[in-house]
């Protein structure tokens, strides 16, 4: 059952962020999440989920704040950095800039939400971080998308997949 769960998800189509946040010390974290969705519109909420093994976890359930980072149709690079077990040196890798809030933000994203953690939800293996959206940013570019196992623009995702 749990090789169909995970070939029925890989084969949903959604968009590829990287979800950041600072550690107590400050210095930048953040790790690339695919399952980022919209909750509500009055308030404005937004969630995402963390794997309790996630090396980053502390820092997420510590933090009272979060930035959502969609990536652009040009960021598949960006994304397989903060999808690596190796977390060293992440944000050396990438332009990025410190917000009003004191959140780090990928420079050149489709999309930014910057958001306060309003709860923090315990379910399975995973907990489920809710934020309230403070300020968004968006520019007019393509998205980063993920469908069975490729990343890139939904034109050369399904070029890709056509020709295999």
């Amino acid at each position: 059952m749990i090789h169909d769960f995970k070939e029925a998800m890989g084969s949903y189509p959604t968009g590829v962020t990287v979800v950041t946040t600072k550690t107590e010390e400050g210095n930048p974290v953040g790790m690339t999440v695919n399952s980022f969705t919209s909750v509500s519109i009055e308030p404005l909420l937004v969630s995402w989920s963390i794997d309790k093994r996630s090396g980053s976890l502390e820092f997420f359930m510590d933090a009272n704040r979060f930035a959502v980072n969609i990536l652009a149709a040009d960021q598949a690079d960006i994304c397989w950095t903060f999808a690596s077990r190796d977390e060293t040196d992440r944000f050396g890798k990438t332009e990025w800039t410190d917000t009003e809030y004191d959140l780090p933000v990928i420079d050149g994203a489709f999309a930014q939400f910057e958001c306060r953690k309003v709860q923090q939800i315990e379910a399975g293996d995973h907990y489920i971080l809710i934020g309230e959206v403070q300020k968004i940013t968006k520019k007019d570019k393509e998205p980063l998308l993920y469908y069975k196992r490729e990343i890139g623009p939904i034109e050369d995702i399904a070029k890709k997949l056509k020709d295999s």
